[in-house]
């Protein structure tokens, strides 16, 4: 079976595909990386939306998804954008876990999904 990689660079791939299952690489906001919870999940769920539509997926088919965060006080704000972002019925399996710093200071949220391809 082939491994496609899309966005490949030295470091990381942003889109792996094996065998019809799509690998994202853990996306940041990096529309708003100085926004508050909410503008950052915006922002980290339209480039997860982008890149399944690239890898010839969407959201309803996301498997598992990853979720870091910075500070657990934002926890609840982060999951109305979540929620309201999900497709009913079709929510993936999911842990957030807390995390003291991401790759840059201004950054408060990191997520990564798994997909399958349809």
């Amino acid at each position: 079976m082939s491994i496609e990689r899309i966005h490949a660079g030295p470091r990381m791939s942003q889109i792996v595909i094996h065998n019809k299952t799509v690998y994202l690489a853990g996306q940041i906001a990096s529309g708003a990386p100085t926004g508050n919870i909410i503008e950052q999940t915006k922002n980290v769920l339209s480039n997860i939306d982008a890149l399944l539509a690239e890898a010839k997926t969407d959201k309803s088919r996301i498997l598992t998804a990853t979720i870091w965060l910075t500070d657990m006080s934002t926890f609840a704000d982060m999951n109305v954008v979540w929620e309201a972002w999900v497709v009913p019925g079709r929510t993936p399996a999911r842990a957030t876990v807390a995390t003291p710093q991401l790759a840059a200071p201004e950054l408060k949220i990191e997520i990564a999904v798994v997909a399958a391809q349809a």
